[in-house]
């Protein structure tokens, strides 16, 4: 495709230089080390968020009903920011777009420390919006990690390979954080979140300009539709799983009196969503879609199992590694399930992406039936 053909809209940061003008092994390479540490970041303060919010909720609700409000507007704003993100992607590039979202989870994160030392509920609500809208950005480093380079499985292994670190970073992380923040309770985490963002926002600001990638725009008739819509619901049911029972397990945690193992297990669930495309991609012969999705939801089944039996902090554990590698093998297999005859629109792979976060969000309101 020559630069006559590729050239961009108006207002669109990109590079529209012929391959080959610049060292662009090296240009790529940054690239995706810059979008894996900005991943990394971005995980680490959802991880360290996700761990308080509960209690946090639990703590400043001013009734049982309205404690797991915090968690759930976490998804409501990841929900929400799935479309402007997408929009700012296709318009402007990922340094704009990924820049976006993570001031956007800074000032979250500081709205959260304000709304914990005051004790202001409404603060904490909306803190944990601003937080989700960073989290729905963050959804997109997949996408933008694909091409770079040219080499999409090594760029994409490189980038959630730095998320599965996060997991094992972030209980040492939210200990020191916690220490100095002495006495306020749950302030020092949503600090260290907030500095993630920061973090994350040093990374994508320093991203090269990349030509943007071509979405496919196939119509989806009646064949479309049929498509993806058993791949859409076996993949909300798996969202809308995981969801409500990582929702509950804090606060099941914090009544077996286990509220300071939170966080690892936190961490180690998080660890385990991203650690399956490690294995997977060193053995892509058995990354099928049924097999895929077959095992995760066996997974799943067997995790929420372990969660209702669980009084120890390992079986809380076990059960969030389980739900873990279940929604990684569900989510990638239904990937590759609506993929495999070709890419869908984008209409329906909107809807497909929607419906998925809307199961997420219904976890998350419910979360509180399963604590």
């Amino acid at each position: 495709m020559t630069s006559a053909t590729a050239m961009p809209r108006a207002g669109q940061l990109e590079c529209i230089c012929e391959p080959g003008t610049l060292d662009s092994m090296a240009v790529h390479g940054r690239g995706t080390m810059l979008l894996a540490a900005g991943f990394a970041f971005s995980v680490l303060a959802q991880v360290l968020i996700l761990s308080i919010l509960p209690l946090a909720g639990l703590s400043l609700a001013p009734s049982q009903r309205l404690a797991t409000l915090p968690y759930a507007a976490f998804y409501i704003g990841a929900a929400l920011a799935s479309l402007p993100a997408s929009f700012l992607l296709d318009s402007f590039g990922r340094r704009a777009a990924f820049s976006m979202g993570a001031s956007l989870g800074t000032a979250g994160g500081l709205v959260l420390v304000w709304a914990l030392v005051s004790l202001h509920f409404g603060g904490l609500v909306l803190g944990a919006f601003w937080l989700g809208t960073a989290g729905g950005f963050s959804q997109f480093y997949r996408h933008a990690a694909v091409p770079a380079g040219g080499r999409g499985g090594v760029a994409l292994l490189i980038v959630f390979g730095a998320a599965t670190l996060t997991g094992l970073a972030a209980p040492t992380i939210s200990g020191l954080a916690e220490a100095v923040a002495v006495p306020g309770i749950f302030a020092g985490t949503a600090a260290a979140a907030a500095l993630a963002h920061v973090a994350s926002l040093a990374a994508t600001a320093a991203l090269p300009h990349r030509r943007a990638r071509e979405i496919p725009s196939r119509a989806g008739g009646l064949q479309g539709w049929r498509a993806i819509v058993v791949p859409t619901l076996i993949g909300a049911s798996a969202w809308f799983l995981m969801t409500s029972l990582m929702g509950a397990m804090p606060i099941a945690m914090a009544g077996c009196g286990l509220a300071t193992a939170v966080t690892g297990t936190i961490a180690w669930h998080v660890m385990t969503m991203y650690a399956p495309s490690l294995a997977l991609a060193c053995l892509p012969g058995i990354a099928r879609p049924v097999p895929l999705v077959s095992a995760g939801s066996a997974l799943l089944a067997v995790g929420s199992l372990v969660f209702a039996l669980s009084r120890q902090a390992a079986g809380f554990s076990l059960s969030g590694a389980m739900l873990g590698v279940g929604w990684s093998l569900v989510t990638l297999g239904i990937t590759l399930w609506i993929h495999r005859d070709g890419g869908p629109s984008r209409l329906l792979l909107g809807l497909h992406d929607g419906a998925l976060l809307s199961g997420a969000l219904l976890g998350a309101l419910t979360a509180g039936a399963f604590s």
